[in-house]
Protein backbone atom coordinates (compact mmCIF):
# COMPACT_ATOMS: atom_id res chain seq x y z
CA UNK A 1 0.00 0.00 0.00
CA UNK A 2 1.63 3.07 -1.18
CA UNK A 3 -0.96 5.83 0.52
CA UNK A 4 -1.92 5.68 4.48
CA UNK A 5 -5.25 6.66 4.01
CA UNK A 6 -6.09 8.31 7.72
CA UNK A 7 -3.79 10.91 6.74
CA UNK A 8 -3.72 13.84 4.80
CA UNK A 9 -1.17 15.30 2.06
CA UNK A 10 0.33 17.42 5.12
CA UNK A 11 0.70 13.82 7.11
CA UNK A 12 -2.07 14.81 9.75
CA UNK A 13 -4.88 12.09 10.95
CA UNK A 14 -8.17 12.52 9.45
CA UNK A 15 -11.30 9.99 9.44
CA UNK A 16 -11.24 8.45 5.66
CA UNK A 17 -14.33 10.08 3.78
CA UNK A 18 -16.32 6.37 2.36
CA UNK A 19 -19.28 8.87 1.10
CA UNK A 20 -18.89 7.97 -2.56
CA UNK A 21 -18.10 4.35 -1.81
CA UNK A 22 -20.47 1.63 -2.85
CA UNK A 23 -22.33 -0.99 -0.53
CA UNK A 24 -21.58 -4.20 -0.51
CA UNK A 25 -22.30 -7.13 1.69
CA UNK A 26 -19.16 -7.18 3.78
CA UNK A 27 -18.71 -10.34 6.41
CA UNK A 28 -15.61 -10.44 8.49
CA UNK A 29 -14.91 -13.28 10.80
CA UNK A 30 -11.68 -13.16 13.96
CA UNK A 31 -10.24 -15.86 16.05
CA UNK A 32 -7.57 -15.89 18.90
CA UNK A 33 -8.15 -17.72 22.32
CA UNK A 34 -7.23 -17.96 25.94
CA UNK A 35 -5.36 -20.20 28.05
CA UNK A 36 -5.55 -21.25 31.34
CA UNK A 37 -4.72 -23.97 34.08
CA UNK A 38 -6.74 -27.00 33.97
CA UNK A 39 -8.77 -25.90 36.91
CA UNK A 40 -10.16 -22.97 35.56
CA UNK A 41 -11.26 -24.59 32.40
CA UNK A 42 -13.41 -27.29 34.28
CA UNK A 43 -15.10 -24.14 36.35
CA UNK A 44 -15.75 -22.32 32.78
CA UNK A 45 -16.96 -25.68 31.50
CA UNK A 46 -19.02 -27.11 34.50
CA UNK A 47 -20.36 -23.45 35.07
CA UNK A 48 -18.80 -23.34 38.45
CA UNK A 49 -17.79 -20.11 38.17
CA UNK A 50 -19.10 -17.79 41.51
CA UNK A 51 -19.80 -14.87 38.96
CA UNK A 52 -21.92 -16.41 37.15
CA UNK A 53 -21.77 -18.17 32.81
CA UNK A 54 -18.43 -17.10 31.72
CA UNK A 55 -18.95 -17.96 28.14
CA UNK A 56 -22.58 -16.36 27.83
CA UNK A 57 -21.28 -13.39 29.80
CA UNK A 58 -17.92 -13.25 27.05
CA UNK A 59 -20.30 -13.82 24.20
CA UNK A 60 -22.28 -10.83 25.64
CA UNK A 61 -19.82 -8.76 25.74
CA UNK A 62 -18.39 -9.57 22.63
CA UNK A 63 -21.47 -8.43 20.78
CA UNK A 64 -21.10 -5.44 22.46
CA UNK A 65 -17.85 -4.74 21.84
CA UNK A 66 -18.38 -5.09 18.26
CA UNK A 67 -21.20 -2.79 18.00
CA UNK A 68 -19.39 -0.01 19.85
CA UNK A 69 -16.12 -0.31 18.44
CA UNK A 70 -16.29 3.28 16.69
CA UNK A 71 -16.32 4.70 20.53
CA UNK A 72 -12.81 2.62 21.08
CA UNK A 73 -10.56 2.76 17.72
CA UNK A 74 -10.21 6.22 16.59
CA UNK A 75 -11.11 6.51 13.12
CA UNK A 76 -13.03 4.01 13.00
CA UNK A 77 -16.55 5.18 11.60
CA UNK A 78 -19.49 3.90 13.09
CA UNK A 79 -21.24 1.18 11.70
CA UNK A 80 -25.32 -0.29 11.96
CA UNK A 81 -24.08 -3.77 12.23
CA UNK A 82 -27.06 -6.00 10.63
CA UNK A 83 -25.49 -9.45 12.55
CA UNK A 84 -22.91 -10.65 15.37
CA UNK A 85 -22.33 -13.67 16.18
CA UNK A 86 -18.99 -15.24 18.82
CA UNK A 87 -18.74 -18.57 19.32
CA UNK A 88 -16.33 -20.55 21.58
CA UNK A 89 -14.66 -23.91 21.11
CA UNK A 90 -12.79 -25.32 24.60
CA UNK A 91 -9.81 -27.16 23.84
CA UNK A 92 -9.09 -29.66 26.87
CA UNK A 93 -5.51 -31.51 25.90
CA UNK A 94 -4.40 -27.75 25.40
CA UNK A 95 -6.41 -25.68 28.09
CA UNK A 96 -7.43 -23.34 26.19
CA UNK A 97 -10.83 -21.67 25.07
CA UNK A 98 -10.72 -20.60 21.21
CA UNK A 99 -12.96 -17.69 20.54
CA UNK A 100 -14.44 -17.06 16.94
CA UNK A 101 -16.23 -13.87 16.01
CA UNK A 102 -18.01 -13.44 12.90
CA UNK A 103 -19.54 -9.28 12.28
CA UNK A 104 -20.79 -8.38 9.28
CA UNK A 105 -23.29 -5.50 7.70
CA UNK A 106 -24.70 -3.96 4.04
CA UNK A 107 -22.33 -0.75 3.93
CA UNK A 108 -19.69 1.05 2.74
CA UNK A 109 -17.10 0.05 4.64
CA UNK A 110 -15.31 -2.86 6.42
CA UNK A 111 -16.11 -4.48 10.21
CA UNK A 112 -12.63 -6.25 10.58
CA UNK A 113 -12.45 -4.05 13.23
CA UNK A 114 -15.56 -5.03 14.82
CA UNK A 115 -14.91 -8.63 14.53
CA UNK A 116 -11.43 -8.30 16.15
CA UNK A 117 -12.42 -6.25 18.93
CA UNK A 118 -14.85 -8.86 19.54
CA UNK A 119 -12.63 -11.55 19.99
CA UNK A 120 -10.58 -9.36 22.14
CA UNK A 121 -13.35 -8.18 24.65
CA UNK A 122 -14.78 -11.47 24.60
CA UNK A 123 -11.21 -12.73 25.43
CA UNK A 124 -10.61 -9.77 28.31
CA UNK A 125 -14.24 -10.96 29.94
CA UNK A 126 -13.68 -14.54 30.66
CA UNK A 127 -9.72 -13.46 32.10
CA UNK A 128 -11.79 -10.50 34.24
CA UNK A 129 -14.55 -13.65 35.58
CA UNK A 130 -11.82 -15.82 36.14
CA UNK A 131 -8.81 -13.47 37.13
CA UNK A 132 -9.58 -15.13 40.94
CA UNK A 133 -8.96 -18.46 40.03
CA UNK A 134 -5.95 -18.09 37.74
CA UNK A 135 -4.30 -14.79 37.46
CA UNK A 136 -1.72 -16.57 34.97
CA UNK A 137 -3.98 -16.71 32.12
CA UNK A 138 -3.04 -15.79 28.49
CA UNK A 139 -4.53 -14.46 25.63
CA UNK A 140 -3.17 -14.37 22.36
CA UNK A 141 -3.51 -15.33 18.35
CA UNK A 142 -6.02 -12.73 17.82
CA UNK A 143 -6.07 -12.12 13.92
CA UNK A 144 -8.31 -11.86 10.99
CA UNK A 145 -9.19 -14.96 9.85
CA UNK A 146 -11.33 -13.60 6.56
CA UNK A 147 -13.46 -11.12 5.23
CA UNK A 148 -15.36 -10.18 2.22
CA UNK A 149 -17.12 -7.72 0.41
CA UNK A 150 -15.76 -3.87 -0.72
CA UNK A 151 -13.48 -2.90 -3.00
CA UNK A 152 -10.59 -5.28 -1.83
CA UNK A 153 -12.79 -8.38 -2.20
CA UNK A 154 -11.86 -11.85 -0.08
CA UNK A 155 -9.21 -12.19 2.06
CA UNK A 156 -8.54 -15.27 4.00
CA UNK A 157 -5.56 -15.76 6.32
CA UNK A 158 -3.01 -18.36 5.59
CA UNK A 159 -3.87 -22.00 7.76
CA UNK A 160 -2.34 -21.65 11.17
Amino acid sequence: MSEFTHLDKDGRVRMVDVGDKEQTKRVAIAKGGISMSKETLDRILDEKVKKGNVLEAARIAGIMAAKKTHELIPMCHPLNITYARIDFSPDIEKLKIEIEAEVSLTGKTGVEMEALTAVSVAALTIYDMCKSYDKAMKISGVYLASKSGGKSGTYTADAK
